[in-house]
């Protein structure tokens, strides 16, 4: 079975989420961190996804805030939707903000699908198990 591909955070934010590639890069810029040849790249780019697919937001606007911890993962049949990743992974280096990339083939409950991506919830973190704490039987 073919994977999906994600590429992310490796730690969470404050609020528990994840923050795909995009979300980081643009962050960035919100922040003016960008040179202007990041912006440029960032802004055509961005301009070039917008065009070639479609964001789950509008089509459910609602999907992000009722699902806060949803995330948007690559069909691995999107391959052309994957040709501007490095530009994106060399501006966040250069910035040394950490992304990785995350492939599954379960990559949780589908919320939105379509030709290109899933959204997805994600299956819930694994816990430690519980320490069970073992006394002696009392000595009579």
């Amino acid at each position: 079975m073919p994977a999906y591909v994600r590429y992310q955070s490796p730690v969470p934010d404050r609020r528990g989420r994840r923050i795909g590639i995009f979300g980081l890069v643009n962050m960035l810029a919100n922040r003016g961190y960008l040179t202007a040849d990041e912006e440029h790249f960032r802004r055509t780019t961005n301009d070039w996804y917008d065009a070639t697919y479609t964001n789950p937001s509008t089509v459910d606007p609602t999907i992000y805030k009722h699902h806060p911890h949803a995330a948007s993962w690559f069909k691995p049949t999107a391959t052309h939707l994957f040709e501007p990743i490095p530009g994106y992974l060399k501006i966040l280096a250069t910035h040394n903000l950490p992304c990785d990339r995350y492939t599954s083939t379960t990559p949780g409950r589908v919320l939105y699908e379509d030709a290109h991506q899933l959204v997805v919830v994600p299956p819930p973190a694994p816990t430690a198990p519980p320490t069970i704490l073992w006394l002696r039987p009392k000595a009579d």
